[in-house]
């Protein structure tokens, strides 16, 4: 999913008494997550600046944790260009090559695309206080191997739920099982009980994964039939609207 957030070590400037504050991203990711099949040579992504101004792009690819930058991170993708110049009502194509370093060859790997905005200097800030903020996007990076057995949307359907106790000892939770080689991520996750339905959060299950999805409203079992409620995301970024039973 798109994750659009400031970067407080990026600001280029300091605030005082009188603030200038830009706080809307100009530069898009075309689609949510990327998909890379390992027998391509490289993959393309397509960066649009839908701002009035022109922007400045620093983009890089991490093994998942928020805190990476271009030179901490360790993944197996070389990028180019890594950094871009885009002026306004344009678009930039990135291409994404692998390594070629071991992965998982039985499972897919996910990794993060991150791509970092640096907005021009305002006209005129000689003369002002001024704050601006660095925007950084991320979405997911699927590395799939060609030899997997079914496909990602027949994975989504394969995910077994159940309702169980929460391991923290505090309610209930739904605990999804995902026995495929495929990652299956989904939103707007609800356990349904006749006309009771109880909302958890969002989330990915990896392949062979067991995974709790804490229902923070549910403090029992309810009585009689449950199902489980999704939306999942499939490859093209569309949702998919799943009911599970649940298994005992």
């Amino acid at each position: 999913m798109l994750c659009t957030l400031p970067l407080k070590q990026l600001l280029l400037a300091s605030l005082t008494a009188l603030v200038c504050f830009q706080a809307t991203a100009g530069v898009v990711i075309t689609g949510t997550r990327l998909i890379y099949p390992s027998d391509q040579k490289e993959i393309t992504v397509k960066l649009n600046n839908n701002g009035t101004q022109p922007a400045l792009t620093q983009s890089w690819i991490d093994t998942g944790s928020v805190e990476s930058t271009p030179t901490s991170s360790k993944a197996p993708f070389v990028l180019s260009p890594p950094v871009a110049r885009i002026d306004p009502a344009k678009g930039q194509s990135l291409r994404v090559m692998f390594t070629g370093a071991p992965l998982a060859q039985d499972k897919e790997s996910v990794f993060w695309l991150n791509v970092l905005e640096i907005p021009p200097k305002p006209q005129g800030a000689e003369d002002l206080n001024t704050l601006q903020m660095a925007f950084r996007s991320r979405i997911k990076l699927f590395y799939r191997p060609m030899t997997l057995p079914g496909t990602a949307s027949e994975a989504i359907e394969q995910v077994q739920w159940q309702l169980v106790p929460a391991r923290s000892g505090q309610g209930m939770a739904l605990q999804a099982f995902n026995p495929t080689a495929f990652h299956v991520s989904l939103v707007e996750l609800d356990l349904v009980a006749g006309a009771q339905r109880d909302r958890s959060e969002d989330g990915m299950v990896g392949p062979g994964e067991t995974r709790q999805f804490l229902l923070p409203t549910l403090k029992r079992r309810p009585v009689g039939a449950a199902h489980v409620e999704f939306n999942a995301i499939n490859d093209y970024g569309a949702l998919v609207l799943i009911r599970k039973t649940l298994k005992p």
